[in-house]
């Protein structure tokens, strides 16, 4: 009954692997792969068939960390959505109430969510064997790399699902299991990379197998206990946030309206009648829209993301200050997850909550609605970042090296705001092209990889594998806030002896035809490209706005 016999298990394999998508998934991504295999083949420098054992290595390496982060970020997309999904479709009751015990939904869940991914993994095992042909690469490297997937995709997918069980909506699910997963994922890596070929191989058989079985057996437990007596069930107004009754049995951070900075993300409630000419879907937006979840999704990435920026804080101040670009990276990071949750959902939700034709037939003009909607989402994400700013202000502060740039500080806080805008009006777009929360999300955080993260990896390897130069590196990293962070240019530390500390000046790129270093042209071309996104958001919400006109 457990696998064989398991109803939604069945259910969700027929709905899931019958799509047409499904076919057409694996055919770009196994063709992606291939192409990146392709472009990144050595040459033999001697014309025979021989190939070092480094370049096979280096591929082998490209390969199998791309898939691994792949994995990382895929399975939430899968995973996050398999029991709010449930919820969100008021079908949360019916399944508790079916005679299945909780291990069977589970399973069902788990691995109907990890089954499709799982086939893609498998899908470019001929690419993987392509690699272990050139030399240099044992077969047991590659079954071990296939076993250390497999593990990953289960581990984050159970921490997926566990997050899916606490929350009500998948948005919330989706970024609680983005901020989980990516610092244990960014962890492995750093582990995986080492030199030391003994550290790395009794990590990889003696301590990440009983990790992960030890997660699994604790996941399992919290989830399975949560499904037998789930605490969330029933609406009869629950969906309605009562903030009073919240505050009280809140843990840890408690979000109050009245005081600084929770009113900059969350302003007091209205108790007066609005002036004329107030925007009525900003005024809603910005005091009503970010409770309609519940703050705990909130409160928790408040404190992850704290807790996670003290040891780089830390880092900052007393080791490496020429490092401040990695804890603008870690920031940026943070609002890639978080921005997109107030900003994809800001039409979807309207669609399915039926209020999209009510909003579309009243006075207000298209443009006065999409601004609203990118203004709200893009105060609450700028204010929730700018919040982890200030761990950056106190080393410029205490740090004499930094405080003699002091303008490096205000270029950071710039591509900040930029990048803000960016998420932003990104997310608003695919909430205007998607017809469900959840599929506007994931393309979201999609498109924000190929725009911010994708430059920087590809970077890396047209430079190891193609010999592209580096003014064309440059050229095609101006849409990424990484790159722009780590251009500006700070104090480089090298010591040349034992009582003498020589202060250097890192190169800074510059964009070749313009004479501008990255970060300015990515502060010049990004707010440009983020208003054609708005226009563009813009005419798809119009075009929603005439097709109700013409139905009324």
């Amino acid at each position: 009954m457990l696998f064989r016999d398991n109803p939604v298990l069945a259910r969700e394999l027929l709905v899931n692997l019958r799509a047409n998508r499904s076919f057409w998934l694996q055919f770009l991504y196994v063709l992606g792969l291939g192409t990146l295999v392709f472009m990144a083949w050595p040459n033999s420098e001697s014309g025979g068939n021989q190939i070092s054992s480094g370049a096979a290595q280096s591929l082998f390496d490209l390969f199998f960390f791309g898939q691994f982060f792949l994995v990382a970020l895929v399975t939430p997309a899968f995973a996050a959505g398999s029991i709010s999904g449930e919820k969100e479709r008021k079908t949360y009751e019916l399944l508790l109430a079916s005679p299945l015990k909780p291990s069977t939904i589970l399973v069902g869940k788990l691995l109907s969510s990890l089954t499709y991914l799982i086939l893609l993994i498998i899908s470019t095992l001929p690419l993987m064997i392509l690699c272990f042909l050139l030399g240099g690469i044992l077969l047991s490297e590659i079954v071990r790399a296939y076993l250390i997937l497999i593990l990953a995709a289960g581990t984050f997918g159970l921490i997926s699902v566990a997050c899916s069980s606490y929350f009500r909506r998948t948005s919330s699910a989706l970024v609680v299991s983005y901020l989980v997963i990516l610092p244990i994922a960014l962890a492995c890596v750093a582990m995986a990379r080492t030199r030391d070929a003994q550290l790395r191989d009794f990590v990889s058989i003696a301590v990440l197998p009983p990790w992960c079985l030890a997660i699994w057996s604790l996941v399992v437990v919290l989830v399975g206990h949560r499904l037998l007596h789930p605490p969330d069930v029933g609406s009869e107004g629950k969906e309605v946030v009562d903030e009073e009754e919240e505050m009280k049995h809140a843990i840890g951070v408690v979000i109050d309206r009245d005081l600084f900075p929770d009113k900059l993300f969350a302003p007091a409630k209205r108790t007066d009648l609005m002036p004329d000419g107030t925007n009525p879907v900003l005024d809603k937006e910005l005091r009503s829209e970010i409770f309609s979840q519940g703050t705990l999704m909130l409160r928790l990435v408040i404190q992850v993301s704290m807790f996670l920026s003290i040891p780089l804080m830390a880092v900052q101040l007393f080791f490496r200050p020429d490092w401040a670009g990695y804890y603008m990276a870690y920031v940026i990071l943070f609002n890639m997850l978080v921005g997109p949750v107030f900003s994809s959902g800001s039409i979807t939700l309207e669609r399915e909550r039926k209020t999209l034709s009510l909003l579309l037939t009243t006075l207000l003009q298209p443009g006065q609605i999409v601004l609203a909607k990118l203004l709200a989402a893009l105060r609450v994400s700028t204010a929730l970042t700018f919040l982890l700013t200030e761990q950056m202000l106190l080393a410029y502060v205490l740090v004499e090296e930094l405080r003699g740039r002091f303008w490096t500080l205000l270029v950071f806080l710039a591509i900040l705001v930029v990048t803000c805008l960016m998420t932003t009006s990104v997310g608003l777009l695919c909430s205007a092209l998607s017809r469900r929360t959840s599929t506007a999300m994931v393309l979201t955080y999609l498109s924000l990889l190929v725009l911010f993260a994708a430059p920087v990896a590809g970077g890396q390897f047209l430079a190891n594998f193609t010999g592209t130069t580096e003014d064309q590196l440059t050229a095609l990293q101006i849409t990424s806030p990484f790159a722009a962070a780590f251009s500006v240019p700070l104090p480089q530390h090298t010591e040349a002896l034992s009582y003498q500390v020589e202060v250097k000046t890192q190169a800074v790129p510059i964009i070749p035809g313009t004479g501008l270093p990255l970060w300015a042209g990515y502060l010049i071309f990004n707010p440009l490209l983020a208003l054609i996104l708005f226009g563009l958001t813009y005419l798809c919400f119009r075009w929603r706005w005439w097709r109700a006109a013409e139905a009324v």
